[in-house]
């Protein structure tokens, strides 16, 4: 019977590793400030990890894939100012809404198509759209924020349902989404088979290119979420928002146990890494730590679970 339970939970040995991680770190926290566990700051926490979980969401599909996405700042930049610019014009809030996500998922189509049909590695093409999507953002705003919007559009940032923000709830559902999506549907089946054997997948009749297209939509799409939550939050769409996003949202991803090289993901990995990272950024704050420290952990995060990784790998083919 002890045998069988430990089979079971084989494949769940690591979300529990990231679970006492968590619970390690809030006990920490809460010993060295008595307000980390008030309820306000545990709304802080999940209100400033909200951004990074949708982001991260459509990250781990990108990722699991065997691809990368580097203009998810650039996009929720791009996204923000588009749909301000449609409020400015008198365009209805729901319309405005549509308006920049759809935007940010042609955005997406257009990474997916690059490197689906013509074969460019991810890297590339989206360094590359960073840059351009950065770049028009910048030129048709002349480099100067948008801001005073309706109330419609300010509550998707700051508005409350009960006792969770907004942002909190559409991260949630955001999540419960990819958790369907990953684990219950063949689109999931093949965004992980991809990662593992994309040449074997497309052997056996499988439209690789249009699986991967999709994958980089649902990504904008995200990425587009998060750029309208930016922009209602502050009441102002900046077109230099997002800068660095993407390195915060790959850190989530991999410390999710992703692998980089893709064929393994997890949604809900992913959403108890946002949550440690959450813990760990709002630790430094409550500590009057520089914010320069965030972003070396973040570099070190990354590193060390990628050289872990690449460490299980190389030991699972000595003793295979």
């Amino acid at each position: 019977m002890n045998k069988d339970f430990k089979i079971a939970l084989q494949p769940y040995r690591y979300r529990i590793l990231l679970l006492f991680i968590l619970f390690f770190m809030v006990i920490i926290i809460s010993f060295i400030s008595s307000y980390f566990l008030t309820l306000s700051n545990i709304k802080n926490i999940l209100d400033q990890a909200s951004l990074y979980i949708i982001l991260s969401v459509g990250m781990t599909f990108v990722i699991c894939s065997g691809g990368i996405d580097l203009s998810i700042g650039s996009v929720i930049a791009l996204t923000s100012v588009i749909s301000a610019f449609a409020m400015k014009a008198d365009v209805n809030v729901i319309i405005a809404i549509f308006i920049g996500l759809v935007v940010a998922m042609g955005v997406g189509f257009f990474n997916g198509y690059m490197i689906s049909f013509f074969g460019i590695n991810p890297f590339i093409v989206t360094l590359s759209t960073m840059s351009i999507v950065r770049g028009a953002t910048v030129l048709i705003t002349n480099g100067r924020p948008i801001y005073g919007f309706p109330k419609a559009f300010t509550y998707l940032g700051s508005g409350t349902i009960g006792f969770f923000n907004c942002p909190i709830l559409i991260a949630f559902f955001v999540t419960l989404i990819g958790v369907i999506l990953l684990g219950k549907t063949r689109f999931g089946n093949y965004s992980i088979a991809m990662g593992c054997n994309e040449e074997a997948l497309r052997r056996s009749g499988v439209n690789t290119n249009k699986y991967k297209t999709l994958i980089y939509i649902l990504c904008g799409l995200c990425s587009g979420i998060a750029g309208l939550i930016i922009s209602a939050r502050l009441n102002t769409a900046e077109p230099l928002a997002g800068i660095g996003y993407e390195m915060n949202a790959i850190a989530a991803v991999v410390l999710g146990g992703t692998d980089m090289k893709g064929g393994k993901g997890s949604v809900i990995d992913t959403f108890i890494a946002c949550l440690i990272l959450g813990v760990i950024n709002n630790g430094l704050r409550i500590l009057s730590i520089s914010s320069n420290y965030q972003q070396l952990l973040t570099g070190i995060i990354i590193l060390v679970t990628v050289a872990l990784s690449e460490y299980k790998q190389r030991r699972k083919i000595k003793t295979g």
